[in-house]
Parts: structure tokens; C-alpha cells; sequence
């Protein structure tokens, strides 16, 4: 081989060129390195490659044997590292189709991304041989510290030099233990500073300017006695910023008490740390594209297996009965990202605009408070959650919130249980049906005030009590996934701008104010009353001829306000029908064909007095019916109702009111005074795919179709209230299980007549 042939063949191996087959595959260790890449955003005018090179044919020119080079232009660099943020190993198609559009040769665009891989994989060894070399340092010195320590001993009562052997063990316990308290405290704050984004001052520093450490408390300290990577140590810290000092975190923060076990310091520190650990895990897996999620029609899911490798030790977090549920979807809502992230550190805000999933929400313990900076805030939150159906039991979950903010216009939200730290004095606590993964949203600020918000919903629940009927919809993700969170919001986004940009004129301001909040009172008391929330205390129905396919229970109102004090009887039934989910939403919410299954409307027309549009969709509204009858009596009986829809399920709710009560409402008086005991619809996709509705003999024959060729079926629920007596301690009586058990089955009866079935 001469000494030109050798240079060539220098030259094709520098830009990738090789004749191995294993060499044209990418290894696991340029996965590892290929995953980095996606967490990296880097314009193509910061790249190096700005100005590289790419061999051209592999021949060598006349003059002088040295190769022909291309240089590649500008814009084709940027397109290069465009395409390389989304595809870093493309195939062949892929390469070709990138050529033809940058007018380069495929052989050129794939020693490109050769070179690219590699010169990534060397700038991550460079920076990882850097932090070993550090590490290195690092334990050299503290092994040289050791060793003059245990070279030179003090006596702890004369402070002269002394034998270590005559020192016994007991003597020294409480420095050993005083010492390693210390470092574990340290740690705990300079997590707080890394994730927090605020400089802290370490617990161990304040100490030590009281308290000097002994040579023996140094030396065990350099030595390291408590893991980095362990909470021994943490039941025994005292730590102001979360226990007897609230706000230390943040000197601007108001004072705020505290209850519960977060009020002592041990378990404040182990909170902290999860939620600061659960933030990192958000912040990965929300960023993090293929292969750890997968999309499917129903949203992306995730790759199990490829998050056990990213997270090997999430692993036993879940329960051994449990099983997991992970989606993640991406939606563009009408808020900033600042106010988003205040209206969910205000639980109760946040409960009102997820009414419909959050059954009920209560603040156990604001730990810090720093909206408005860099910190955000840590509470301890229990919370309820629910799908509007019997069948579905509500999950019931206690979990740390925590907020940061990630850079300008930039905050993540994150959930994490915390029932399997325990209290540490009354030990763990009971264990819930569900359990939550890290959890929550990134929202980024766009233009014109909205953001895009990337949602991950990741838990771990008990689908035992489940019913086969929803077990589809659960399952996907339909029922409590990332989907529906981000579509509910995205619902209330448009329905809030909507009411503060339109203007109604048959209302005035305050009377207008006042249908909106009862409006959502009367939702909010629907979905509780579905999904028998403990906002209630139940009774169960044991009388009357209730069958199983219909819950009845009961509850006793006394001098609640908003609703009639007495005896008050529910019944829900949860059905599949076979007609599409809109097709059943817009039958019921039509005032011209209400009089086919409302006994309200007493077979009468129904008109519309009032109507005010709460989003872009003409199903979100709330309205005033009437019917029109001679009868004085049933005149003065109204319908108050609102709807709503999106891509998630939908909503009727309605109430029957009386006619001078309304009348006061809509002057602007304060609804609360109207008792109400609302009734209505909810109506989820069923979630079934296609392959799955042809295993169904069943549902694939009584598939229906719509006017307009759409092609599905639902889940109806349907539920109602009466109130049985005015006497809370009066005994239920047969009669009324049977008047209620007859009038929903004669309102689902008559659903399914209109349609023909």
C-alpha cells in the first residue's frame, strides 16, 4: 500500500466511510448519547459545523492527489441540524429525500450525520471525563483529610493528643450521629438551591457558628458516613423552611401555618426532596420523545420498558396490585404561563376549573410560598378525582404540588404522592386505590398571552373496581389521562375569554354574573352527586325495587347552603349506546325534542328565555326553558340548565327553579339563596378502537351511523334528585326507590325510542 492510498483510506474512515456492517449501525452507547441530543436546542449559527467540510465522490483530483471537498452552505447546515434534532439516524429514504431538497448527494448527507454523532459522543466524553476528573480530586483530598485526622487524634477532655483505642464507641455515638445529621441537612439544601434556583443557607453553616465542630465530627463528616444518595438520615433533621419557620426559602414570603406531618421538620425534608426529585422526572419525560412514549389514536402512551431503563429506580414506588397508567398530550391554551401555574397553586381554583375530574380538593399544608421568583411553591394537597359514571370508583389521592420556574416564560407544575413516605410518628398511612407518578405540566408562553402546555399523567391505580363497561375508556387514558386534562382546560380557557369578550343584552352585569356562578354550582353538585364523592355522606337505598344496573343512595341536607334541607334520594345507571357521542349531546340539549323524554316539559314545547354562550361550540352555554302551556302552574316552572362539550365527553345538567326566584337572580341577587337539586347527562367515548368493536358481535352489529356518516358509539349516565321529605331524620320509604328506580328508567326507555331502539 503506497503512502497516498493510505491517506485516502485515513480520509474515507474520518467522515464514516467503512466497509463493516456493524459500523453503519448505531451502538446503545450512541442511543445514550442520541437521547442527550433531544434535551439539546442549538441553532444552526451556534453549530460547528458551520464551517465544515464533506468529501466529495472520494477521488482524488489531478493536482497533487488531495481529495475534492465541499463546503457546505449556510443554509444547508441549518437544515442539516434541523433535520438532525428530530431524526438523528435517518434511513435511506430519508437521506435521499434531504439531498434531493438541499442539492447535496446522499452520500453526503450521511457521512454528515456520521460526523455529527461523533463529534456529539466526543464533546459528552470530554464533559463527562471532566466531572471524573473532579470526582477524582475530590476523594483525594478528602482521603488525605482522613488520613491526617486519624494521624493526629484529640482527646475530647483535655484537647491533647490521644489513643484511639482508648476511646470507646458509646462516648463518641451522639458526635457521629450529630455530624452525619449535619451532612444529610447540607444536602438537602444545596438541592434546594439546584432545583429551586435560590441560594440557601446551609443549617450545618449556622450551626457550626455556634457550635464548633470537634475534630472528631469533621473527620466523620469528610468521611462520609451518610450516603448522598440515601434519606437516613433525614427523620432526624430539623429544617426551619419547612416546619416552624415557614417560608425561610423565601424571606418575602407571607407566613402561613402549618398542620399535619409536614409541620415536623423530618417529614418536610423528605417531602422536599420528592418533590424536587419528581420535578427532575417530569421534566425528562415531558421532553423526552421516541422511544419512550408511542403514539396511538388515542394519544401518546408510554413505553414501559424504556422508562424502567430511564428510571430503574421508580420501580418498587408501585405497589405490586397496582398497575400503571402513563399518557402525555401537548395543547395550546388561551392563559399565560405565570397565571396558569397561580390558579393551580390555589387548590380551590383549581378544583373549580376541573370540576368535572376533581370531585374535591383540600390544602393540607402550604410548606413555602414564592410566587412571583424563581422558587414557586411546595403544598401537600388531598384530592378526589372522578369520572362521571357509578361504575367508575373515585381515586383518592395525597400528594405534594410543587412549581418552579424553569426559565422566562417557562414553569412546571408537578404532582407526587406521598403516602408511601408515611408519617413518621404514626407510621405509613393507609394505602390508597391510586397513586401518583411524577405527575403535571411545562407550560411555555406563546404570543398574544397563550402558552403551550406538554401534560404527563402518570399513575399507578387498583382497576379492580372497575367496571367492564369503562374498563376501555380507563385503560386508554380517556377517563383520568393527560388528554382530558389538557382539553378540559383548553375548555375553560375559551369559555373564560369568551364570557369577559361577549356582552349580554337581556341581562344586566350583575344578573348575568349571577347565572354564571350558578350555573357552576349546578355542575359542580351534579358531578359529586355521580360520582358519590364524600363531599356527601351516603346512605344506600335498601329498600324498593332497585336493580343492580342502577345505584341508589341517599343523603341527609341539613342547612346546606344552595340545596333544600330534608331527605334527599339519587339514582344513576350508566349505559353503552350505540349512536355517536355528539349525535346523543345535541338530542339532549334540543329544546324542540326535550318534550320526547323530560317529564318536566309535561309533553309541552319548551321555549328559550335566556341564553348566554360560554365558548365557540353553541353546545357550551347556559339557558333558560320554559314551557309553553296554559296551565299557570307548570309556567311558573322553569328549566335552568347549562351544557358543555369537547373531546373528552360531554355535559346536560339542568334544574327546575321556581319563576320569581329566577327573577331575582337575573336582577343581580345572589344566587346561593336558589336551592337547587340538579340532574342530567354526562356522555364519554366508549373506548373502543376498531379492532376492538369487531371483537364485540354486539357493538359491531349495533353500530349506527350518523347523518353525516360519523361512525361511533358512547356511554351514557344519567342521573337524578328528588327530595323524598322536608324531615332530614324521616325514614326512606318503598315508594320513593320505586318513583325514582321508574322515573330513570323511563327517561333512558324513552332516549332510546327517539332513536329507534
Amino acid at each position: 500500500m503506497t503512502k497516498n492510498s493510505a491517506a485516502t483510506d485515513k480520509g474515507k474512515e474520518a467522515v464514516g466511510e467503512t466497509s463493516t456492517p456493524a459500523a453503519m449501525n448505531h451502538t446503545d452507547e450512541d442511543n445514550r448519547f442520541d437521547g442527550i441530543l433531544l434535551s439539546t436546542s442549538r441553532s444552526a449559527n451556534e453549530s460547528p459545523d458551520v464551517l465544515s467540510y464533506c468529501a466529495e465522490d472520494g477521488e482524488a483530483s489531478e493536482q497533487g492527489n488531495k481529495k475534492k471537498y465541499h463546503r457546505h452552505t449556510p443554509y444547508q447546515i441549518n437544515e442539516l441540524e434541523s433535520f438532525f434534532k428530530e431524526y438523528p439516524h435517518p434511513d435511506e429514504k430519508q437521506r435521499a429525500e434531504l439531498g434531493k431538497r438541499l442539492n447535496m448527494d446522499g452520500r453526503q448527507v450521511k457521512f454528515w450525520f456520521q460526523n455529527k454523532r461523533t463529534q456529539l459522543k466526543s464533546q459528552v466524553e470530554r464533559h463527562e471525563n471532566h466531572l471524573f476528573r473532579q470526582e477524582n480530586d475530590k476523594l483525594r483530598m478528602e482521603n488525605i483529610a482522613m488520613k491526617e485526622a486519624m494521624r493526629n487524634p484529640i482527646c475530647k477532655y483535655c484537647g491533647g493528643p490521644a489513643v484511639l483505642g482508648e476511646a470507646r464507641f458509646e462516648d463518641n455515638a451522639p458526635k457521629i450521629e450529630n455530624a452525619r445529621l449535619r451532612e444529610e441537612l447540607s444536602r438537602i439544601y444545596n438541592l434546594a438551591e439546584k432545583f429551586l434556583g435560590r441560594e440557601c443557607l446551609s443549617m450545618a453553616t449556622a450551626f457550626s457558628s455556634v457550635h464548633p465542630e470537634s475534630s472528631l465530627e469533621r473527620t466523620v463528616g469528610r468521611m462520609g458516613l451518610s450516603s448522598p444518595g440515601t434519606m437516613d438520615g433525614a427523620a432526624s433533621l430539623v429544617t426551619p423552611s419547612l416546619g416552624g419557620v415557614p417560608g425561610a426559602l423565601n424571606p418575602n414570603a407571607p407566613a402561613v401555618p402549618t398542620i399535619g406531618a409536614t409541620s415536623m421538620s423530618p417529614g418536610g425534608a423528605m417531602y422536599v426532596a420528592r418533590a424536587l426529585e419528581a420535578l427532575h422526572e417530569l421534566v425528562q419525560m415531558a421532553q423526552t420523545r421516541d422511544p419512550l412514549w408511542f403514539n396511538t389514536p388515542d394519544g401518546e402512551l408510554l413505553n414501559y420498558e424504556e422508562y424502567l431503563r430511564l428510571f430503574a429506580a421508580n420501580d418498587d414506588i408501585k405497589p405490586a396490585a397496582f398497575i400503571t397508567e402513563a399518557t402525555r398530550a401537548t395543547g395550546v391554551v388561551m392563559i399565560n404561563s405565570f397565571a396558569l401555574v397561580e390558579a393551580f397553586m390555589d387548590v380551590s381554583r383549581w378544583a373549580d376549573i376541573f370540576q368535572c375530574m376533581v370531585a374535591r380538593a383540600t390544602s393540607v399544608d402550604m410548606m413555602f410560598n414564592g410566587m412571583g421568583g424563581n422558587i414557586g411553591s411546595l403544598k401537600l394537597v388531598n384530592a378526589e378525582f372522578q369520572v362521571l359514571s357509578p361504575l367508575v370508583p373515585n381515586r383518592h389521592v395525597q400528594f405534594l404540588r410543587c412549581s418552579k420556574k424553569q426559565a422566562d416564560g417557562v414553569w412546571v407544575v408537578v404532582d407526587v404522592s406521598t403516602d408511601d413516605l408515611g408519617d413518621v410518628s404514626n407510621g405509613k398511612l393507609p394505602l390508597p386505590n391510586c397513586r401518583k407518578l411524577p405527575s403535571g405540566f411545562i407550560a411555555e408562553d406563546l404570543a398574544n398571552g397563550l402558552s403551550k402546555v406538554t401534560w404527563v399523567e402518570h399513575v399507578a391505580y387498583d382497576d379492580r373496581a372497575v367496571h367492564n363497561l369503562y374498563q376501555p375508556l380507563v385503560s386508554s387514558g380517556m377517563g383520568f389521562g393527560a388528554q382530558r386534562w389538557v382539553t378540559t382546560l383548553q375548555r375553560q380557557c375559551e369559555c373564560f375569554t369568551v364570557l369577559m369578550s361577549s356582552k349580554n343584552t337581556e341581562l344586566t352585569t350583575d344578573g348575568w354574573k349571577s347565572m354564571i356562578r350558578m350555573g357552576n354550582r349546578m355542575v359542580y353538585s351534579f358531578c359529586t352527586v355521580v360520582s358519590a364523592s364524600t363531599v356527601h355522606k351516603w346512605e344506600k337505598a335498601n329498600v324498593g325495587n332497585a336493580g343492580e344496573d342502577v345505584r341508589v343512595l341517599l343523603r341527609r341536607s341539613i342547612d346546606v347552603p344552595g340545596e333544600p334541607s330534608g331527605v334527599i334520594l339519587s339514582a344513576a345507571t350508566s349505559i353503552w349506546m350505540p349512536i355517536p357521542r355528539r349525535k346523543l349531546f345535541d338530542f339532549l340539549r334540543n329544546k324542540e325534542l326535550r318534550n320526547q323524554w323530560d317529564l318536566l316539559s309535561n309533553g309541552k314545547l319548551v321555549e328559550q328565555m335566556v341564553h348566554i354562550p360560554k365558548g365557540h361550540d353553541p353546545g357550551n352555554s347556559i339557558s333558560l326553558l320554559h314551557t309553553n302551556s296554559a296551565n299557570s302552574a307548570e309556567n311558573n316552572l322553569l328549566i335552568f340548565q347549562e351544557s358543555w362539550t369537547d373531546g373528552s365527553g360531554s355535559v346536560v345538567v339542568y334544574a327546575p327553579v321556581d319563576h320569581r326566584n329566577m327573577n331575582l337572580v337575573m336582577s343581580g341577587a345572589e344566587s346561593a339563596s336558589v336551592a337547587l337539586l340538579p340532574s342530567g347527562f354526562a356522555i364519554h367515548p366508549d373506548g373502543l378502537s376498531d379492532s376492538e368493536l369487531g371483537k364485540n358481535s354486539r357493538r359491531g352489529k349495533e353500530m349506527m351511523y350518523g347523518g353525516d356518516g360519523e361512525r361511533g358509539a358512547c356511554l351514557l349516565t344519567a342521573a337524578f334528585q328528588i327530595l323524598v321529605s322536608n324531615v332530614p331524620s324521616q325514614k326512606l320509604n318503598v315508594a320513593s326507590v320505586n318513583a325514582m328506580t321508574t322515573l330513570i328508567s323511563f327517561t333512558i326507555h324513552k332516549i332510546k325510542e327517539a332513536f329507534g331502539f
